[in-house]
């Protein structure tokens, strides 16, 4: 995709000289060699993205803000050289792909017959080993067959809407919108504030039922700025605009907070592992202020786990409790997943859990950016079936088909 080409000027305390002396150049440039340069431009890659001279445009316009510049005098084409000489490509899962969340779509218009419309989200990791939240969209069926919706060559970024920001300073929640013209599956949110300048990892995302028919989506995932993490928040109830806001508290601290879709006994509730290595139940009255220490719910308790625990997405309700897919990290860092099946009525007690692993890498899926790895960051439950989509060694993704009933089955009773 298209990306803003950034210059040392726009780091901390830059002049902006070398941008300055940039666009002087091209400046300097007769028409003749100016629409040459330009016509090399768009031969080269012109067909590799979508509106690619529309968003050079639109970033000579943002140069032109930022050095305070005056182009009254400067043809449309002139401006559209300054803006491409501003501006590369980034293929941002070159590196990696991995850790997929899913949820029912917004939008069930049309399905019948148990089908549910679906939004999976991705980790996607790029130059730089930058992650980004890539989307796709799609229908899964109560048979557990599913269709991904094509996906085309060309994404955008969704942006910032700087009008929406939430508050000033580094703790603010920053809302983004989605090109009109654009699909989900071709929509990409990079990182927009300096505490995730490093990254936007693995986020778990869930359908939350605020009461009478009211849900909106949230998700939770870890903002890296390079050198600390911190738990975030996306919402949104459509995914066109979306609100990227901090977790405050203890608990905003560390990684993996998964949410559970509905309050229980009047809370918000969240799975985290809050100590690097046993699961723990965090509540709270407020969505974007954990506090809680937690109480500890689950320790590592068979070989495949015995070096860490964690969840696997937000908790997911059933007629017997609530069914939580969990990953173990066993001997030579192998991931697997298991899960585990907690009270309904209180989800501190664990009613059973899987002694044996249920997914493991095998064969060709132990190879990859990251070697013996499978991971998911959320399930979805059409009916009775449960599919689940999960990253395979970082390096793809691949889907699992099982039934609720196969699952409690698999499991074991620790009452």
């Amino acid at each position: 995709m298209l990306r803003p080409f950034h210059l040392g000027w726009q780091g901390p305390g830059g002049s902006g000289a070398r941008a300055r002396k940039l666009v002087s150049d091209v400046v300097s440039l007769t028409s003749e060699e100016a629409d040459e340069e330009y016509a090399r431009v768009l031969h080269d890659f012109e067909e590799r993205h979508w509106q690619t001279e529309q968003l050079f445009e639109e970033r000579y316009r943002q140069i032109e803000s930022m050095l305070n510049l005056d182009g009254s005098a400067l043809s449309i084409r002139r401006k559209r050289l300054i803006g491409a000489y501003f501006c590369h490509e980034y293929t941002y899962a070159a590196a990696a792909l991995m850790n997929p969340s899913i949820v029912p779509h917004p939008d069930q218009t049309g399905m019948s017959g148990g089908a549910v419309r679906f939004v999976m989200s991705l980790r996607a990791v790029g130059e730089g080993h930058i992650s980004s939240i890539v989307f796709r969209e799609g229908i899964a069926l109560p048979d557990g067959a599913f269709d991904l919706w094509p996906q085309s060559h060309f994404a955008t970024a969704m942006l910032p809407d700087d009008s929406l920001t939430v508050c000033e300073g580094e703790d603010c929640a920053v809302t983004l919108h989605r090109h009109m013209e654009s699909t989900l599956s071709n929509s990409v949110i990079f990182p927009v504030t300096e505490q995730q300048r490093g990254g936007l990892e693995d986020l778990r995302l869930v359908r939350f039922d605020h009461g009478g028919g009211d849900y909106e989506w949230i998700g939770t995932y870890t903002a890296y700025s390079g050198s600390a993490i911190r738990s975030e928040l996306l919402r949104t109830r459509d995914f066109r605009s979306i609100v990227l806001e901090p977790i405050f508290g203890r608990a905003g601290r560390n990684k993996g907070m998964a949410l559970f879709p509905q309050k229980i006994g009047g809370q918000y509730c969240m799975v985290g592992r809050q100590d690097g290595k046993n699961l723990f139940l965090l509540r709270s009255d407020s969505l974007d202020r954990w506090d809680d220490d937690g109480v500890l719910l689950m320790e590592p308790e068979f070989p495949w786990e015995f070096v860490q625990i964690g969840n696997c997405g937000s908790p997911i309700l059933t007629d017997e409790g609530w069914l939580l897919l969990t990953h173990g990290v066993g001997a030579m860092r192998k991931y697997a997943l298991g899960c585990a099946l907690l009270d309904r009525d209180d989800p501190s007690k664990v009613i059973a859990r899987s002694s044996k692993p249920l997914l493991t890498a095998i064969d060709a899926d132990r190879f990859g950016y990251v070697p013996n790895v499978v991971y998911t960051c959320g399930a979805l439950l059409v009916e009775d079936q449960l599919l689940v989509p999960y990253g395979i060694s970082d390096s793809a993704v691949g889907f699992a088909t099982t039934s609720v009933r196969e699952l409690l089955a698999r499991m074991d009773s620790t009452r």
